[in-house]
């Protein structure tokens, strides 16, 4: 009772009698163990939903209040065989961490102990004119290091292997265990009776090499947890709540309630959704939709949770708050999206698939087969072992591992850093790229679009002064100064502008109305071309600047050279369709829409892949995270949210949009790679299986041609490094103004 009274505090219940409570499970290796769970779970009477979010293992159950309780769902997790406990984010990180430190510590143990057993073994072989007293006394040191080294450094495969048989099951570390077990067994009988070899280094060598690749998919897949639910930076703790009697005080958020008025303070982020209902700001939206200009607000202007508000004091009523909110919507969105991507089935996990039963059965098979010809059981159990032996998962295991690591790093040497172990895999299928505008297709900071076309001095001037104001215009403007000194004495006005007297005559930067514009200078920037206009004065001298958002350096040859890949590319903004319209026409893009909510964008999304479409998302824009978990495969810039890169499969660095092609022109050819390697394999297993079966090979040869099998297929991964395309020089970045020949 005392269990289900402490898990009773991580349960929601529900007014249509349900209850929901997050888990987080261990042992979830591959999209087989999502099946496994989900299926298991849903047969257990009461049970009505269960999801399992792959990245962070947390496992989300649904049940009928009345017919089960928290302890009994985690015993039925536990006879699937998962060990599950309530997700608390602290303590799954601290899991990760310690599995990590577990990994590491195994390999490390692994690598050292297959080092001097491996010398030990070199020794044996090559001394022909050995006495059987030196040979037996090497083999037991074998033993003496290779029995506790394996014991250890197999936990991960062993716990697992365990696992799936206590519930009937076979995974790819059953015959990995089987193998490595029967090894070790059969060595130190063979030592007992002085034979002239034995196996203990071929059992602890491939541990090694199959820890290397566990370690490696582990540690990436960490690193993408580790930012995956950080919404905090958008999320406040507190909130200014105006009591009945006029006074305001400080409450946190999770007491708020629609109908509330609250007191918005400049510098300060909305605490819920809500509409203003006294005062006048500006607000940055960047984060939430997309949208990189400043919104003015005033009366009936409706504001997300997260915005931030800029300029002024807003009173604001309440319109949802909690798990109600905008900012709440992205979240379950972005876990509805990872939940269903986590479904994707690596190569490997359908090669492994096929592979167990039917090495199980050969090996068994063999022995049987030559107990019946008459065989000894020694000699029976010695042949079997060599066929374990030489289809041992190795190659197998290396197949696509190997070519990961490769392409890995020659993606890395291409500024592209991947965040998901089978992004390659994904990267290689895409065959339509949906691009976000701002800050994707566009530099992420605005730029003075006229500025070849103002005399430089004066425009050097204009920037001097923008370095004294905080308004995002005035902040692109100062990207133009080329001394990086501000104007002494300027005085900022709110709203307005900023003043300040250079060379004995006022100098002014803000409005047309401040820098005495009555008719506004350059009008034909406005409107279409979505230009914002910020003037500038200095005695006699006017002029205006148009801000617009500049297109990445390459972005128009990065489009033609993904549609002479064969993808069809378009464009999903949240931005407003007057921003989106210049940008589409200057890259030529005819399939657009601009002023998308995150559950558009998904909308959109999915109604491609409904069609067949596996789509490449590229976004930066906390807005973007759920379509980008969405998607097939996903890419974002460096500069993008911490949320949003932690949902992108791989991030790339730098100003230009150059690395999408070249992931994707990486990943095709690493998939090839991919498949030749499990090719290998195959044709190796086809060859090798009947020669074993048949006892023309000892597990030394076995060993020896299993080795052999690993190498080719790690010299054939070693490809993959050739696949990277060079970098061309990147082309003067170009303003939404100007159209590509």
């Amino acid at each position: 009772m005392s269990e289900t009274r402490d898990l009773s505090v991580f349960v929601k219940r529900e007014a249509d009698g349900t209850a929901h409570m997050d888990l987080a499970v261990e042992g979830v290796g591959c999209a087989g163990c999502i099946r496994k769970i989900e299926n298991g779970l849903k047969q257990v009477p009461g049970i009505v939903d269960a999801r399992l979010n792959f990245t962070n293992r947390r496992l989300a159950v649904g049940w009928r209040d009345q017919a089960l309780n928290a302890s009994q769902i985690i015993e039925a997790l536990a006879r699937i065989g998962y060990r599950a406990y309530p997700f608390e984010p602290g303590r799954a990180e601290t899991e990760e961490a310690r599995e990590t430190r577990r990994l590491l510590k195994c390999l490390a143990v692994a690598g050292f102990a297959a080092m001097n057993i491996m010398l030990l073994s070199v020794s044996v072989w090559a001394g022909s004119d050995m006495t059987s007293e030196t040979r037996d006394f090497f083999h037991w040191l074998s033993a003496l290091i290779a029995l506790p080294a394996a014991a250890y450094a197999g936990q991960p495969f062993f716990r697992n292997a365990w696992s799936a048989l206590r519930i009937g099951r076979v995974n790819m570390d059953v015959p990995i265990s089987l193998g490595v077990t029967l090894a070790l067994a059969m060595s130190v009988v063979e030592t007992v009776n002085h034979a002239e070899h034995a196996y203990f280094d071929s059992a602890v060598m491939l541990l090694f090499f199959l820890l290397c690749g566990r370690y490696l998919d582990h540690a990436m897949r960490r690193k993408t947890r580790a930012v995956a639910g950080n919404l905090a930076a958008l999320k406040s703790e507190i909130a200014h709540r105006f009591e009945k009697s006029g006074e305001v005080v400080m409450v946190p958020v999770a007491a708020l309630k629609p109908g509330d008025r609250l007191l918005v303070r400049a510098g300060e982020r909305m605490p819920a959704d809500g509409v203003v209902i006294g005062g006048n700001s500006e607000i940055d939206e960047s984060l939430i939709t997309g949208e990189t200009a400043h919104r003015p607000v005033a009366s009936g202007a409706a504001i997300h949770a997260g915005s931030l508000n800029f300029a002024g004091t807003l009173t604001v009523r309440v319109t949802a708050a909690g798990a109600d909110t905008f900012l709440a919507e992205v979240e379950r969105l972005l876990d509805k999206a990872v939940v269903a991507r986590s479904r994707y089935m690596r190569l490997a996990d359908r090669a492994a698939g096929l592979y167990a039963p039917v090495v199980h059965t050969t090996a068994a098979l063999t022995a049987i087969g030559w107990l019946m010809a008459g065989a000894s059981l020694h000699d029976a159990i010695v042949t079997a072992i060599a066929v374990l032996i030489i289809t041992c998962p190795c190659a197998l295991s290396l197949a696509i591992p190997a070519v990961q690591v490769v392409a890995s790093g020659a993606l890395f040497r291409s500024g592209i850093i991947l965040n998901s172990g089978d992004a390659i895999e994904r990267l290689a299928e895409a065959d339509t790229v949906v691009f976000d505008k701002t800050g994707t297709l566009t530099l992420p900071e605005p730029r003075v679009a006229n500025a070849a076309e103002i005399e430089p001095a004066l425009l050097e001037l204009a920037a001097r002064l923008a370095l004294s104001s905080r308004h995002p215009l005035a902040a692109a403007v100062a990207r133009e100064a080329r001394n990086g000194t501000p104007i002494e004495g300027a005085i900022e006005e709110p709203g307005r502008g900023v003043r300040a007297i250079i060379d004995g005559r006022e100098a002014r930067l803000g409005s047309t109305a401040f820098c005495g514009l009555a008719v506004p200078v350059g009008q034909g920037l406005t409107g279409e071309d979505g230009a914002s206009l910020i003037a500038f004065a200095h005695g006699d001298q006017r002029i205006v600047l148009a801000v617009r958002q500049a297109l990445r350096p390459d972005a128009a040859p990065v489009v033609k050279a993904l549609r002479g890949l064969g993808l069809d590319v378009k464009i999903l903004s949240g931005d407003r369709a007057s921003a989106v319209a210049p940008i589409a026409t200057a890259l030529g893009i005819s399939d657009w829409q601009g002023g998308l909510k995150p559950a558009d964008k998904i909308a959109t999304i999915d109604a491609l892949k409904a069609a067949g479409r596996r789509v490449l998302m590229v976004g930066d824009g906390l807005n973007d995270a759920p379509a980008l978990a969405a998607a097939h495969v996903s890419l974002s810039p460096i500069s993008a949210a911490d949320l949003t890169q932690a949902q992108a499969d791989a991030v790339f660095l730098g100003e230009r949009i150059q690395p999408v092609v070249e992931a994707i022109v990486t990943a095709r050819r690493a998939r090839r790679l991919m498949l030749q390697n499990l090719s290998l394999s195959a044709i190796y297993n086809t060859v090798a299986i009947p020669v074993a079966v048949a006892g023309l090979v000892t597990p030394l040869v076995a060993a020896i041609a299993m080795s052999s099998s690993s190498l080719i297929v790690t010299l054939n991964a070693l490809r993959a490094r050739m696949s990277a395309p060079d970098r061309s020089p990147a082309p003067p970045a170009l303003m939404l103004s100007e159209r590509p020949a």
